[in-house]
This record gives structure tokens, sequence and C-alpha cells, in this order.
């Protein structure tokens, strides 16, 4: 059978049907070119504000010397320091995990076919929690050293998919209300787990350590965990852009899923294990960041429609754009004191998801 997956893009639910490349909606090519300079702008920016009082000037010299390997005053040690091993990997890291959110989003939501759902819906990020609170709060796995607490997450988080999936198949396979229930009450059960273990620690420190970081946090940014999670990112983007055609038929449902030649059982199992690995392993290194998988994917198919190889083309650079920014705000807004930046990106989330629910023209979920 002759899958036209051209037809299942233009009717996505999220978007106004149209012909190709939807009526109103951005061309893709000055749209990636414009969001890759703002996003290097945007790191730059990034690296360059603070309270520490390193110029712009400073900034880029300290950039160049660390890029070419060039040579510093022994009186510059401290500020080439905080640009180069504390400002940039934690700017880059804050683009890597923007845009892993933010693809997932927009998996995520096709894969259980709600217009709500986000990376942590799963339940995946609640469970990494556990494994990271049990480092923070108790020293679980201390022999790790500084690798004890991404490791505990990641491992928590992969246990946690474990069970979600158990709990969630059936003989008839993996069905999209099941996932969601069984994600949303796994999610209650982690976090009663988590609560418990914060009220039962007995060190204050540790247990706003580990309010931080439920809160999402990238204070922890080095150069040891970017690529590792930069990498992860990658290789789940690319598994998802190469389901994208597989994605456009599931958000129509399981039966022109089916009729368009697609499998929605093997589809969705897969894409399953790929949201939650890459879920893990985001919130391993920068605890739960809210809103930017909800609020991203829906923004970006008000640009490009709901073809699923445009919107996890530019989804990525969005996501990636924003939670660069939102750092900054985190940073800087009751400086030296340091916001969660999942605070921030729920103050900003919310009134933006509100005004785009009543924005007319665009279509949540389909209804």
């Amino acid at each position: 059978m002759a899958t036209d997956f051209a037809a299942v893009s233009r009717r996505t639910p999220g978007s106004a049907p149209g012909p190709g490349t939807p009526s109103g909606r951005l061309s893709l090519p000055p749209l990636l070119a414009g969001l890759t300079a703002a996003l290097l702008l945007s790191l730059l920016c990034c690296v360059a504000l603070g309270s520490s009082g390193v110029g712009w000037g400073e900034t880029l010299r300290y950039l160049r010397a660390g890029l070419t390997g060039g040579t510093i005053a022994p009186d510059e040690v401290s500020a080439y320091t905080i640009v180069w091993e504390l400002r940039l990997p934690r700017a880059l890291l804050a683009a890597v995990v923007g845009a892993g959110l933010s693809a997932l989003g927009v998996a995520t939501q096709a894969m259980v076919r709600n217009a709500l759902a986000d990376p942590f819906v799963l339940g995946i990020s609640s469970g990494a929690a556990v494994g990271a609170n049990a480092v923070l709060l108790f020293g679980a796995l201390g022999s790790l050293g500084v690798w004890a607490l991404s490791s505990a997450a990641f491992a928590s988080a992969l246990a946690a998919m474990t069970l979600v999936y158990a709990a969630a198949r059936t003989e008839r396979g993996l069905t999209p209300l099941r996932l969601v229930l069984t994600g949303s009450a796994m999610y209650y059960g982690f976090s009663a787990v988590t609560t418990l273990m914060v009220f039962s620690a007995d060190r204050g420190e540790a247990a706003r350590s580990a309010m931080m970081w439920l809160l999402g946090s990238l204070g922890g940014a080095t150069w040891a965990s970017v690529p590792i999670a930069a990498g992860v990112v990658l290789a789940g983007l690319g598994a998802l852009l190469w389901s994208a055609r597989s994605l456009n038929a599931l958000a129509m449902g399981d039966e022109t899923a089916t009729a368009l030649g697609v499998d929605p059982e093997r589809t969705r199992r897969v894409l399953f294990v790929v949201t939650a690995a890459v879920t893990g392993a985001v919130v391993a290194v920068s605890g739960a960041i809210g809103f930017v998988g909800l609020m991203v994917p829906h923004a970006t198919r008000m640009l490009v429609g709901a073809d699923h190889r445009r919107l996890l083309a530019v989804a990525p650079l969005l996501g990636a754009v924003l939670l660069v920014w939102v750092d900054v705000v985190s940073r800087l807004l009751l400086a030296p004191v340091e916001l969660p930046v999942g605070v921030i990106t729920a103050l900003i989330g919310v009134p933006c998801f509100v005004l785009l629910m009543r924005r007319r023209g665009y279509v949540f979920g389909g209804a």
C-alpha cells in the first residue's frame, strides 16, 4: 500500500490544514539559519553576562584563548576560569537540554496523542529524582565521585522506564491512554517517595540542594557532562528525525497509522524507549525543568505547521535559544542568589501557554 505521508502531515492535529508548506508558515531554510545565528549570539551573551564583572572584551579574549590554546596573564586566571570552566559549559549544557526537551516534547505529544503531554508525562523524570535524591541526601554511590549524581539519576530513570512499560503494556500492546495514565500515576508515586526522602534527611543544606535539583538547575555543568549529554540528545534527535513520518501517522490515530503501513505498537514501543532514555540523560544533568517540552512544540507548530520533519528540525533550536536565556535570567534576576531554572520556565511558560490557547486559528490537539 502506498503511504501518503504528505496527506497525514497536512491533517496532523495542532495546525490548520493546507497543502505542502501550510499557508502562512515560515520557510524552513531562512528560519533555521536565523535560529542558528540567534543560538550562537545567545550563547555568547550567556557567557558574557554575569555578576562577576568580566567584560565583553575580556570574555571574547578568554574564549579565543581557550579555543586556540592562547596564553593569559597570571592575574587573569580567576576571570578565565569563570568564563571557560564555569559559564561556557553551563551555556552549552543549557542549549543541549533545551534542544532535547523540545524534541522530546514533539515526539511525546504525537506518541500519546495528547496536546498536554511533555517529556515528563511518562514518569521518567520523577523516577530519576529518586536516584538523585539518594545521592544528595544520603550520599549513595559516593565511590563514583562527581559521577554519582548523574549516574544515580540515569539508572533510576531507566528503572522507572521499565516499571512504566511493564505496567502500561497489555496483550493489546502499548496504547496511548494507558501509557499516559500509568506514567501520571508513577509520577505521583515517585514524587511521594522523593518528598519522603527530603523530609527524612537530617542535613538542611542537602535538602536545599535536592529541592534546587528538583526544580531544575544547570549549576553543576562541567566539561565532562556536556559531551555525554550532547551525544545522547543528538542520537535521540537522529532517531526521532528518522521516525518523523511515523510520528505524522501516529498523530492521526492508530487506525489511520495502520492503514498507512505503520505498526503503531512497534513504533510506540521504540519511541517510548528513545524518549525515556533521552529524558533520563537530560534530567540527570539538569534536574526537572518543566514547560520547555510542553510550550516549545506548540510554538513551533505556529511557525512551521504540524509536519514532524519540520517540527523536529526547528523545535530543538527554538528550545535551545529559550533555555539559554532562561539560564541568564535565573543567574541575574536576584544575583548573587541563583534561582532554579524551572521556576523561570514556569513563570514564562504559563502566560505564554494561556495566550497560545486564546490565539485564533491555532488548534490544540485537533479540538
